[in-house]
């Protein structure tokens, strides 16, 4: 294990300092407390986000979100912005769920309304989403079909009756990214997305059903139309099979690239190729096809959901008030406008487990949220809670415009299915909390569970006390799907 020297900034940001000998270009920058900072160092996390720092163009620093935890290349919960004409576009930074995000569905109800049968209607949700690993979905594409999801995401399933048109404006990208080119999608990952749009997939990808517990500030909430003991929906996934073969597709091209251009890399995973490049150009053009395919399946899924909705308590969704709050991707390549040294510059954004958090008066944020800022989602586990937040001014000068994007595990996969076992933890989560849990593998369920996690609350804490993001709301789980 490397040594780095670590310079404390504040309470919650660190500085992993700038050292030439390891080839690093820029400082890293850590947002977090000191328990979670030596939790990182001990699971050579601080070694990935030393390694970004030495990526060609790296612009300002290497950022890692408080969730930061070891991943491919680039750490999850790591950022990193890179100048157009010297910099990078690694696939590592955007990771293999491209487009992976979250989104918020509010509602008119309260618990009081479904409490007796939160039951019931989770089974339905269950029985009408399709989940789970290799699962498809209840929409089958044929091939002009599939193209129109790679190119117009969310506008594709809302002309298709999948939503109304109010749901692209509280969408990023209003609901479809621009520069998809399906000709630059493999045959493989094309055919793995014919049949998975409106389809949950499985790991850490959820339907929640929530309450909310708390509020925070009440200005926002009232503008997203939150209030205590009201029901929301969470769905938490992303690009399927489709975002992970484009990935795996041009990790091959870029390590190939990188020789190419003579880029030395301190690790294969970080594999990339010059932005302005053919490969960059090409692997850009098929990771925005994973972010409006994505984009659309969320949308799919929330139609699913609000037909539930409709059969369960006979009304339209309209009137049951299952508006859509808002909706982003946490593992995305994005070209942003940023302050870089004074100068306001164009960049390439990679945020890789860490979600976009543009304050006030920014563009890109909802024209009826503008004034606040952008809504921020931040899933925790199924036992715990949930936050939105707002994006700040202080994140647009601190982090790129940066915050975190969930609790972050704290158990691998492997060891969290050797602590815990599925069926009890269903059980234990209704029986002391009133959780209702449905999943199609138990041994899912275990990987997922909330001992596998950090408390998404200290990360939301750090975030807001780093002043990353700021809190609106805590919402608590009653129902909760897993594929």
């Amino acid at each position: 294990m490397k040594e780095y020297e670590i310079k404390k900034i504040s309470e919650y940001k660190w500085e992993l300092v700038l050292n030439k000998e390891l080839g690093m270009r820029v400082p890293g920058i850590i947002f977090s407390d000191k328990e979670l900072l030596e939790h990182a160092s001990k699971e050579e996390t601080l070694t990935q986000v030393a390694n970004v720092a030495t990526l060609p163009g790296i612009l300002k620093a290497s950022y890692a979100m408080p969730d930061i935890h070891y991943g491919y290349g680039f750490p999850i919960g790591g950022v990193a912005g890179f100048d157009l004409d010297e910099g990078v576009i690694s696939p590592g930074g955007v990771g293999f769920d491209i487009a992976c995000g979250v989104r918020l569905l509010r509602s008119n109800l309260e618990y009081n309304d479904i409490k007796k049968n939160i039951e019931i209607l989770m089974h339905n949700i269950f029985t009408s989403v399709p989940k789970g690993l290799g699962t498809k979905g209840r929409i089958k594409l044929n091939e002009k079909e599939i193209l129109d999801v790679l190119k117009c995401g969310a506008v594709w399933a809302i002309k298709n009756g999948y939503g109304e048109e109010e749901d692209k404006y509280h969408i990023e990208e209003n609901g479809c990214m621009e520069g998809a080119n399906p000709l630059n999608v493999s045959r493989e990952a094309i055919e793995r997305g014919f049949n998975q749009v409106g389809s949950l997939g499985s790991g850490n990808h959820f339907i929640e059903v929530q309450k909310v517990e708390e509020i925070f500030d009440r200005t926002a909430a009232q503008r997203f139309g939150l209030y205590e003991e009201q029901v929301t929906v969470m769905i938490h996934s992303g690009s399927r099979g489709l975002g992970y073969q484009i990935c795996s597709d041009y990790l091959k091209v870029m390590q190939k690239a990188s020789v190419k251009y003579n880029i030395n890399l301190p690790d294969r995973q970080l594999a990339c190729a010059p932005v302005n490049s053919p490969e960059s150009r090409k692997y850009y053009s098929a990771m925005v096809c994973a972010v409006n395919f994505a984009i659309a399946n969320r949308q799919c899924l929330a139609h699913w959901i609000r037909t539930v909705f409709e059969k369960q308590f006979n009304k339209s969704y309209l009137k049951l008030g299952l508006d859509l709050i808002y909706d982003i991707s946490h593992n995305i390549a994005k070209f942003e406008k940023h302050d870089i040294d004074g100068k306001q510059m164009e960049v390439c954004i990679h945020r890789k487990g860490a979600t976009r958090s543009f304050g006030p008066n920014i563009a890109g944020v909802p024209d009826d949220y503008k004034d606040l800022g952008q809504p921020v989602i931040i899933p925790g586990d199924m036992g715990r809670y949930s936050y939105i937040l707002l994006g700040t001014q202080k994140a647009m000068n601190e982090s790129m415009g940066s915050t975190c994007h969930g609790a972050g595990r704290l158990l691998s996969r492997t060891s969290a299915k050797k602590q815990v076992n599925g069926k009890q933890l269903q059980k234990e989560l209704l029986d002391t909390k009133g959780i209702v849990v449905l999943a199609d593998s138990m041994s899912g369920l275990s990987e997922e569970a909330p001992v596998a996690y950090k408390d998404v609350r200290n990360i939301v804490d750090i975030a807001e006390k780093a002043g990353l993001s700021r809190k609106v709301a805590k919402l608590v789980p009653l129902g909760v799907i897993k594929g």
